[in-house]
């Protein structure tokens, strides 16, 4: 005969494994949401779009897609409590470190950090007009190259790009955009060369089918020289083959040797609730099979394919999902750990250059902030890329 005590005890443990199994399988979203992504049409802004649709068909909540043409676009919404999560692209990685366009009074470095990111068939890098005759990145010295205002991310990763080939941005030709969706329509319009952008982009798409076509000029893995160029500019670029996107030349038996890196990035403030963090997350995980093939690109978010140890840190309500997921490791924590601190560096670098009185002009006020920054970095012995 079974201990009375021992019943209870088992009954008691029971109810509490349901009660937990209960607690971890329930995505409780809010009525509806409001996202941010790129301008619409682009591949970051179609994802979120399909995730859109998933949120409403899994769990009945509206999804609001906000486009914006640039990084502080982006992340405006978000920073006011307007939207709960933006899909972003490298220009995560300047907010939270406080330079290019957010090394200004109004914004300096952000407590930004990351839910899922996706990594899939695409590759990031330079696209060229068919019809100029490039086919290599230094053949781009002389020729127009565009740039969007108010867009760090865009315009330094075009300058990444053309390090690769040893150019720099007095080697070719800079046309500015107000928006990236401006500048794609000015390469149809004759009047730039080459974009930064997705392989899988809609307005990549658009371009191959102008009069003018489309190629994405290679960077070859086995160019170590020029891929530390790269990354002294854009530090969170990898090699990759690109086997999918706008062009001829794509090929799954024949890929490109490309960059790359997560995108888009789907980013939310560190002081947002970790549970409003853990559920959108866990939805995101959840609900993959609902979207994964609602847009080029989206296939990428699939959790055991997230990029590990990258240059933001994972929020913790995203850490909580990723774990009950099997996706979180030891080296993981103590990485993610480490970005923590170096957020609170900066944010404290950030307090003491806004005591001393910097000055009223903006460009002044950038340079002492820059100078600022690179002291409290040195002094804490971390890297300062910048």
């Amino acid at each position: 005969m079974i201990n009375p005590i021992i019943r209870l005890a088992a009954i008691a443990l029971a109810g509490t494994a349901v009660a937990t199994s209960t607690a971890v399988a329930q995505v409780k979203l809010p009525p509806s949401v409001t996202m941010t992504a790129y301008d619409t049409g682009t591949s970051g802004f179609n994802i979120t779009v399909a995730i859109g649709k998933m949120f409403k068909d899994k769990y009945g909540t509206d999804a609001r897609v906000l486009p914006a043409g640039n990084d502080v676009a982006r992340l405006q919404p978000l920073r006011l409590n307007r939207a709960v999560i933006s899909a972003m692209g490298a220009g995560v990685y300047f907010s939270q470190e406080g330079v290019f366009e957010f090394a200004t009074r109004e914004w300096g470095p952000q407590a930004v950090q990351i839910t899922l990111s996706s990594v899939d068939c695409n590759g990031l890098s330079l696209a060229v007009a068919g019809d100029v005759g490039v086919k290599t990145l230094a053949e781009l010295k002389g020729k127009r190259v565009g740039f969007v205002v108010g867009s760090p991310a865009l315009n330094q990763n075009a300058l990444a790009m053309l390090a690769f080939a040893g150019l720099t941005a007095k080697d070719v030709k800079i046309v500015e955009f107000a928006s990236n969706n401006a500048m794609w329509k000015g390469a149809n319009n004759n009047d730039v060369d080459a974009m930064f952008g997705s392989t899988i982009a809609g307005p990549a798409k658009e371009l191959q089918t102008s009069p003018r076509g489309i190629v994405w000029p290679p960077l070859p893995h086995s160019d170590k020289a020029g891929w530390d160029r790269v990354r002294k500019v854009g530090p969170f670029f990898t090699e990759h083959k690109a086997t999918c996107g706008a062009g001829s030349e794509f090929s799954k038996d024949k890929p490109i040797e490309i960059g790359t890196y997560p995108y888009p990035i789907y980013t939310v403030y560190g002081s947002q609730a970790e549970n409003e963090v853990y559920m959108l997350t866990k939805a995101l995980i959840e609900g993959y099979d609902g979207y994964k093939d609602g847009a080029p690109g989206a296939s990428g978010l699939a959790v055991k394919g997230q990029t590990k140890n990258w240059a933001v840190p994972v929020h913790k309500g995203a850490v909580k999902a990723l774990k009950e997921a099997g996706a979180w490791s030891d080296d993981q924590e103590k990485h993610n750990n480490a970005l923590f601190k170096r957020q609170e560096i900066l944010a404290a670098a950030w307090t003491d250059f806004n005591k001393g009185s910097p000055s009223a002009d903006p460009a002044k006020f950038a340079e002492e902030w820059m100078s600022a920054r690179k002291a409290a970095l040195a002094k804490a012995g971390l890297v300062n890329t910048f």
